[in-house]
């Protein structure tokens, strides 16, 4: 990678894609987590993409990052998602607006650089739901001599097996409570991981359960935690752009790998009685087209919208436009694909089957459509209310 532009190199990216793509279908079949595809990815200086410049790492654009996700999203998207959720956080820490102590952000972006050492936030817990809606953590960090000590219960924990930096959303056990962030290395005793998920799709990123029972971290490990009325428990600053269409071109990638898997079926497929490929038929030349149509649209406001991010502009609500729209045609293509083909489409000896299932799970990710929605009408609604 060049550490000024953050460009990686596109043969060896290349290359690395055959590979994560080959063993998809096993980590899927298995929910294995693929430690191999963030050693290729680490190797090539992916795993880097968004560390600063002056750190040496790629300081790369919002995107580029859409661009890797996207690539990484056609070949797995389990991996895409755990890379997508390492590189956000790597750009919040490089933002200027970033907050955490000099030595302990120092100390995780070098990590980045030096190993495969992938970061992800663990927030959502049995009783709280989407910390995005409301509610302090039940999870609690209590103050003692020369550091915290966590206890309590994650779910959703994405990428488990291989995080070197656990970012866990905690309150401490004041009378009146601070909530923030605490940093968990992986390597510290007291905790301990119970394999729950057993999902429809995305089944590689191995988002388990994670249970703390006393895990003694330092004073400084506290790194951005502040009083409960100041902590909206949900993305703002850099991540309340970036975070919606990183996820968003996660699953634009699936959906690209779908329609390419059905239009090399369509022209292999053969029936006898027709003499000639599905492919050469109107009908199945006409849902292609539509295909080509939700696709088409997703790139041009993914990569847009990415580049007006970069270039200063603020979106605010079209961010989440953005993301509903373009998981929403990935949907709808890959959904088209499966019907365009009929029992094919469902067999799990079919690519496209297990693509239908892993792009269904862009509904729940943050920020989720009813929101999404709901705010962007409320605000049109306010904007054309007449004024005395």
């Amino acid at each position: 990678m060049n550490a000024t532009t953050g460009t990686v190199n596109a043969d060896e990216f290349a290359e690395v894609l055959v590979r994560i793509g080959e063993r998809a279908a096993e980590h899927d079949r298995d929910g294995s987590f693929p430690h191999e595809a963030f050693t290729d990815l680490h190797r090539i200086g992916v795993l880097s993409l968004t560390v600063p410049a002056a750190m040496g790492g790629g300081a790369a654009a919002l995107s580029e990052v859409v661009g890797i996700v996207r690539s990484v999203g056609a070949a797995d998207p389990s991996v895409a998602l755990v890379l997508a959720m390492h590189l956000l956080a790597h750009a919040e820490l490089g933002s200027p607006d970033n907050r955490w102590p000099t030595e302990v952000r120092r100390e995780v972006q070098s990590s980045s650089l030096t190993d495969v050492a992938l970061i992800n936030a663990l927030r959502v817990e049995p009783d709280l739901g989407s910390p995005a809606r409301g509610g302090r953590p039940a999870t609690v960090a209590q103050h003692r001599p020369g550091g915290w000590s966590l206890r309590g219960h994650k779910i959703y924990s994405t990428g488990i097996p291989g995080l070197r930096w656990l970012l866990v959303w905690a309150r401490t056990d004041d009378p009146e409570p601070s909530v923030g962030t605490f940093l968990v290395p992986a390597d510290s005793p007291g905790y301990r991981v119970e394999r729950t998920w057993d999902h429809l799709g995305m089944r590689a990123t191995r988002s388990d359960d994670v249970i703390f029972e006393d895990v003694r971290i330092p004073d400084q490990y506290a790194v951005a935690v502040e009083p409960a009325h100041a902590n909206p428990g949900h993305h703002t600053g850099l991540l309340a752009a970036w975070n919606p269409l990183v996820i968003s071109a996660v699953y634009d990638g699936v959906a690209r790998s779908a329609r390419d898997w059905l239009i090399g079926y369509l022209n292999e497929r053969t029936p006898a009685n027709l003499g000639k490929p599905l492919a050469s038929l109107p009908r199945f030349q006409s849902t292609i087209g539509q295909i080509e149509a939700l696709l088409f649209t997703n790139r041009s406001l993914l990569d847009s919208a990415a580049r007006d991010i970069d270039h200063g502009r603020r979106l605010d609500t079209e961010v989440g436009l953005v993301k509903h729209t373009v998981t929403s045609n990935a949907i709808r293509a890959v959904e088209l694909g499966v019907a365009l083909i009929g029992n094919p489409g469902l067999s799990r000896h079919n690519p496209i089957e297990r693509h239908y299932r892993d792009v269904l799970c862009s509904r729940i990710h943050t920020p989720q459509d009813d929101t999404i929605l709901t705010t962007t009408g409320s605000a049109a609604l306010g904007a054309a209310r007449p004024h005395p």
